[in-house]
C-alpha cells in the first residue's frame, strides 16, 4: 500500500483509537475553542470526571499561559504514557478511516483521517509546498504548543485539510461504501457538538483513494483547473488547525537537526494526523470570525480606526464597512478606497499595528455572532462583526496571492470543530 501513495502528501497511518471506554466522555473538541468562555471547559470538566478522556491528552488554549502549564504539560504527558502502558488503546496499522460527522444543523460533514508528510507542508508566506497554510501563522503561537508536543508521545489532530475536487471523487463515494468498511465507532458527542461515525476502508478503497489523488496532484490538470502556468501546485489548503500543523512541523524540524538524513524518511514526528476533507461538501461552510477587544476604551478604539484611513468615517457606506458593537451601542466604520482585498485584511491590519501601542488591551477570534455579542456588552470591551467569505474564492487566492490574513474564516461554529479521537505515536 506504501507505493500507492508515493509521493503524494497523505497517506494511511498507525491509528490508535480507545477501547473499552465511554466515546462519549472520550471526545472533546479542539483545544483552540471557547478561549473566552471558561465555563466551557469547566463544563467539560465536570461532565468527564475520572473516566479515560482525551481532555486529559491536551492543553485547551486559554490554559496555555496559566500559572501551572508547566505542570500541565507534564501531567499530559504523563497520563498519554499511562494510558499506552494500560493498553486505553487499540492499533489499526497501515489505515485510513472515513468519518461522517452530523454537525448541530443536521447535514453531514465527511472526512478521510490519515497523515500527511510535513516534508511537503510549509506554513511561511510564498510556499511553494503541496499543503500550505490559508492565513497567516502568529509565529509568537508556536512556542507554547511546541512546549506541550516536543515530549508528547502521542498526538490527537484537530487539523482539517481542504482538497478541491470540484467532481467529487475522492471523499463522497465512500458514503456510498461503508458496508464494505470494518466499522469503528458511532455515538453521541458533548455539548452539542452532533454525532459521528467512523469505518476503517479496504485495501481496494484505499488504492482508489491514492489514484484519485494523483489525479488531482497532476500538473497539468492543476494548471487548467485554475488557468496558471508554471505556478506551483497546491494540492491541500489548512481548513482549521494551521498553528497545530505548524506545531508539528517545528517539532519535526528540530528532531531532524538530532538525526542523520538518511533517518528522516523514517522518523514518527515527520508525519502527522490529520482529516481531509472535500472543499465542495454540502456540509461545509465558510463563516466569519468576529474580533474581540477587552481591556480598552471602545469609543476611542473606534476614533482610531477613522484616523487611521484617509476619508474613512462613522456609519455605513461604500468601501469596507466594519460593523462593532459595545455595550448596548452598535455602529460602523466605513474605509473608503481600501488597498485590502477584504475586510477583514483592512481591520487586521489596524489591529495588529494599534494593540502594539496598547499593551493593556488583548484581541480575542470569537465564532457567532450571538456569542461575539454577548461578550462585547462587558465592560471596557468591543466586538467587530465580519462578513463570510465564499469558499470558493479560497484556493484561487492562496495560488495566486498568499496566505489570507490570520482568522479570515472558520469552517463552522465553535460546537462543529472537528472533536478529539483518534492518536498516533510520535515518538519511537
Amino acid at each position: 500500500m506504501k507505493n500507492d501513495f508515493e509521493g503524494l502528501p497523505f497517506r494511511p497511518a498507525d491509528i490508535l483509537l480507545p477501547q473499552n471506554c465511554d466515546m462519549t466522555l472520550w471526545s472533546v473538541v479542539a483545544c483552540d475553542q471557547y478561549t473566552s468562555q471558561p465555563e466551557y471547559w469547566q463544563r467539560v470538566e465536570e461532565r468527564v470526571g475520572r473516566a479515560p478522556s482525551a481532555l486529559r491528552l491536551i492543553l485547551p488554549e486559554s490554559c496555555l499561559e496559566g500559572p501551572s502549564v508547566e505542570t500541565d504539560i507534564m501531567e499530559i504527558n504523563n497520563t498519554m504514557t499511562r494510558y499506552l502502558r494500560e493498553g486505553v488503546f487499540a492499533e489499526y496499522p497501515n489505515s485510513l478511516f472515513y468519518v461522517e460527522r452530523t454537525l448541530s444543523s443536521g447535514k453531514v460533514r465527511r472526512g478521510l483521517v490519515g497523515m500527511v508528510d510535513l516534508e511537503q507542508y510549509d506554513y511561511e508566506p510564498g510556499a511553494v509546498s503541496m499543503i500550505r497554510a490559508t492565513e497567516g501563522t502568529v509565529l509568537s503561537r508556536i512556542p507554547p504548543r511546541v512546549a506541550v508536543r516536543k515530549n508528547a508521545p502521542l498526538e490527537l489532530p484537530h487539523v482539517m485539510l481542504l482538497a478541491d475536487d470540484r467532481e467529487r471523487r475522492v471523499i463522497e463515494p465512500l458514503a456510498l461504501e461503508t458496508s464494505e468498511m470494518e466499522p469503528l465507532y458511532g455515538f453521541a458527542l458533548m455539548e452539542q457538538g452532533g454525532r459521528v461515525r467512523g469505518w476503517r476502508l479496504n485495501a481496494v478503497q484505499m488504492a482508489r483513494i491514492a489514484r484519485e489523488l494523483g489525479r488531482l496532484a497532476d500538473p497539468a490538470a492543476f494548471e487548467e483547473k485554475y488557468g496558471v502556468q508554471n505556478r506551483p501546485l497546491l494540492l491541500f489548503a489548512v481548513g482549521d488547525g494551521n498553528h497545530s500543523l505548524a506545531t508539528a512541523k517545528e517539532c519535526y524540524e528540530r528532531r531532524k537537526r538530532l538525526t542523520r538524513p538518511e533517518q528522516w524518511p523514517n522518523l514518527p514526528s515527520r508525519y502527522a494526523l490529520a482529516e481531509l476533507c472535500s472543499l465542495h461538501d454540502e456540509s461545509l461552510e465558510f463563516e466569519p470570525i468576529h474580533r474581540l477587544l477587552t481591556g480598552l476604551d471602545p469609543r476611542g478604539l473606534v476614533e482610531d480606526l477613522c484616523a487611521a484611513f484617509p476619508g474613512a468615517f462613522e456609519g455605513e457606506g461604500e468601501g469596507h464597512v466594519l460593523r462593532y458593537f459595545h455595550g448596548y451601542t452598535q455602529g460602523a466604520v466605513t474605509v473608503p478606497h481600501p488597498d485590502a482585498r477584504l475586510p477583514v485584511a483592512t481591520l487586521q491590519g489596524f489591529l495588529d499595528g494599534w494593540l502594539s501601542e496598547h499593551s493593556q488591551a488583548d484581541i480575542d477570534y470569537i465564532h457567532g455572532e450571538d456569542v461575539a455579542r454577548e461578550l462585547a456588552a462587558r465592560p471596557r470591551a468591543i466586538a467587530f462583526l465580519l462578513p463570510p467569505m465564499d469558499k470558493e474564492e479560497l484556493f484561487p487566492t492562496v495560488i495566486h496571492d498568499g496566505v489570507l490574513p490570520r482568522k479570515t474564516f472558520s469552517m463552522g461554529r465553535a460546537q462543529d470543530k472537528r472533536f478529539y479521537l483518534e492518536a498516533r505515536k510520535i515518538r519511537i
